[in-house]
């Protein structure tokens, strides 16, 4: 089954193959995705194992939102020892998300 997964805006997108599920995490998307996830596989009688590929829309975007959904992407390919690619379906060794612009970094206070 094909893991599809899009944090970059703030309505998160998940594919399992042709189901696809939509959620608006507001701050919670780091507490609340791998259990969301979860909750879905368990709805189609999956589970994480039965996942062979992962696709991630790898930006531009959110940078708060491209960089929790990498991680958790990064760290499922990993585990699981499948391939991952990106959104252009270009397989990489890991995700780095693509934010469209530099980061506005604040100057230090002192």
């Amino acid at each position: 089954m094909k893991l599809y997964l899009d944090t970059s805006t703030p309505e998160t997108i998940l594919k399992l193959d042709d189901k696809e599920y939509k959620h608006v995490f507001a701050n919670d998307l780091a507490e609340q995705l791998l259990g969301f996830i979860h909750d879905k596989l368990a709805e189609t009688n999956q589970t994480w194992q039965d996942i062979t590929e992962i696709e991630f829309m790898s930006g531009p975007g959110s940078f708060t939102g491209l960089r929790i959904g990498a991680s958790i992407v990064n760290t499922l390919a990993h585990e699981l020892n499948i391939p991952l690619r990106d959104h252009h379906g270009n397989e990489k060794p890991i995700i780095i998300p693509d934010y469209g612009r530099p980061a506005n970094i604040s100057a230090p206070r002192k």
